[in-house]
């Protein structure tokens, strides 16, 4: 199928099934981004709180997408810079003489192999003394080497390159995101306005969390994090993947292009015929991708250069999200190489 007729067709696709979702009361709206080589197109269904129309220039926060979006590329910037060795322990950055996570490497975190502590929760560290980092790394390792998905690892990550820049993990992502062309993408927390996807109403009878960090985690270090607490618009979000997408294919900017292929690479089974590359996800069909929690997505193939990014806020009716795990598989199928069939004899 020509470029042309496929940013169509998933455009139509992604639209049909965002509206069956907010006519169906499951998400109050949601924008995306569709693009191939120098094209593409926005999307944008239903409301930012079902009341108000969302827009491509609605901020959205994005989760977990957080990985990918900031600390995934800053760590392939401190690798160019001579920073950072992926395969060197992080008790090489961080004080850690002597504590079990110390021998942790930093590919070990972003292939999610690392064998920290699973369960994300912050909170028995407050109103201690301890460094956070150092708490972390000071917890037993459970099944080093197995696949298991950890935002401990990232929040890790985060704390190292601002100890290594001398500079918050927010400033640092600026200047990133900056150079990527993004303009609207941020830390929160945000003004609440119709500008901004509110997301869970976590008490009922109560106002939504509205410009701060769904995360509890990052709500905790403040709102700025390794893993959750980013905001970005789909127009941004398009904007990250061509230069992403491109970086892979020549290099020459930001990021290594050695890097950016080497995170497209299997590195660990992940279950459900899926392998983690370095943060991402790959498919065997060549698709690399990422979730974040509050419903939103990012799909690449830097095969053919199409992307796929997606933005709701599903945990705005609930933790259920019902039917986002339908939109994802709809995303990836349009990005799939589909076999070529000969004419039969």
């Amino acid at each position: 199928m020509h470029d042309g007729d496929w940013l169509t067709e998933t455009g139509g696709r992604i639209r049909g099934v965002l509206k069956s979702m907010v006519d169906g009361g499951r998400l109050p709206g949601g924008t995306a981004v569709v693009g191939t080589g120098g094209m593409w197109e926005f999307v944008a269904v239903g409301g930012v709180d079902g009341e108000h129309g969302t827009a491509p220039d609605v901020l959205y926060d994005v989760a977990s997408l957080t990985k990918m979006m900031a600390t995934w590329p800053l760590v392939g910037q401190a690798v160019a810079d001579g920073l950072v060795d992926l395969d060197a322990p992080v008790s090489q950055y961080l004080p850690a003489e002597g504590l079990p996570g110390g021998a942790v490497t930093v590919r070990r975190i972003l292939t999610h192999t690392s064998g920290l502590n699973p369960v994300t929760w912050l909170e028995r560290y407050v109103g201690t003394d301890q460094d956070l980092a150092e708490a972390i790394l000071a917890d037993p390792l459970e099944e080093p080497g197995r696949h298991h998905y950890i935002d401990r690892g990232f929040i890790l990550l985060g704390l190292v390159l601002e100890r290594l820049y001398g500079s918050g993990l927010d400033v640092l992502a600026a200047e990133l995101w900056d150079e990527f062309g993004m303009r609207s993408t941020v830390f929160g927390p945000l003004t609440r306005s119709l500008a901004v996807a509110p997301t869970e109403v976590r008490l009922p009878g109560t106002a939504p969390t509205w410009g701060v960090v769904h995360d509890e985690a990052a709500a905790l270090m403040g709102g700025v994090a390794g893993h959750a607490g980013v905001f970005t618009t789909a127009i941004d979000l398009g904007a990250f993947a061509r230069e992403v997408l491109r970086e892979g294919e020549s290099g020459g900017g930001v990021l290594p292009a050695s890097y950016v292929r080497e995170s497209w690479r299997p590195h660990a089974d992940a279950g459900e015929g899926l392998w983690r590359g370095l943060g991402w996800l790959v498919t065997p069909e060549g698709v690399v991708h990422h979730n974040g929690f509050t419903g939103t997505s990012l799909f690449l193939h830097p095969e053919s250069g199409r992307y796929v990014g997606v933005l709701t806020n599903a945990v705005h009716y609930g933790r259920e999200r019902t039917g986002l795990r339908e939109l994802r598989a709809q995303v990836r199928a349009a990005l799939t190489p589909q076999p070529h069939h000969g004419s039969q004899p």
